[in-house]
């Protein structure tokens, strides 16, 4: 509930005045890696905090480090939205190639609708997350492993990573069997399909939220 009332407090201005819709719109045109980072930073710790609450009955655990998690979120997010530019550009040009489409799906990406647009908008999501993805998700498992290991504090900040220890510690056969091979087919691919078929500025908050649906649902698969 608590959590519910925070969320409605930070987007419940952008609905009541015209004014600050408008200077959203324009700052995120103009600086939109960095205001993918701070929508990274806030929509995602919380989708983790959610998934905490599940799993634990609690919103503080030991080591849990939200601040910390917060700060690592925004340089995450801001280089998924780099992603989302690199791939949504190049995606769809592939496309048309494989399907000698005569540049008819790079063109439909920022039309209505269309079948055009649903093939460039799937080639996106699946060329993002079976190149781009797993990096990204080993990374954040070593920078979660290690705010827990520097007990949630903002030292982890000034604490080397001991990248070759954790990556020797993680359970690799959950990365591979769970994280990899059921969460991005099944999950991921047919999201960011939904999240590419959007218009522009809707997407990275879109894909932002996306985490906090994966997070209560990781959350609710563990209790069971």
């Amino acid at each position: 509930m608590i959590l519910l009332l925070i969320i409605v407090a930070l987007f419940l201005p952008f609905f009541l005045s015209q004014s600050l819709y408008e200077a959203y719109h324009a700052c995120n045109a103009n600086h939109a890696i960095l205001i993918g980072g701070v929508k990274f930073a806030v929509l995602s710790t919380i989708g983790e905090v959610i998934a905490l609450r599940i799993r634990t009955g609690g919103y503080a655990l030991k080591g849990f480090g939200v601040v910390p998690r917060m700060v690592v979120w925004f340089f995450l997010g801001a280089w998924i939205v780099m992603a989302m530019r690199i791939f949504g550009a190049g995606a769809p040009l592939l496309a048309d190639y494989i399907f000698n489409a005569d540049g008819a799906i790079a063109g439909a990406m920022s039309q209505p609708v269309s079948w055009n647009k649903f093939v460039g908008a799937f080639f996106i999501s699946l060329l993002q997350n079976t190149a781009f993805a797993p990096v990204f998700m080993t990374l954040h498992k070593i920078t979660d492993t290690h705010i827990m290991q520097c007990g949630g504090g903002l030292r982890a900040f000034c604490t080397p990573i001991k990248f070759a220890d954790i990556m020797a510690g993680m359970n690799w056969r959950v990365q591979w069997n769970f994280v990899f091979k059921k969460t991005i087919p099944f999950f991921w691919v047919p999201a960011h399909t939904i999240t590419f078929m959007l218009p522009g500025e809707y997407q990275v908050l879109f894909a932002a939220f996306l985490g906090v649906v994966l997070g209560v649902i990781l959350a609710f698969a563990a209790n069971k």
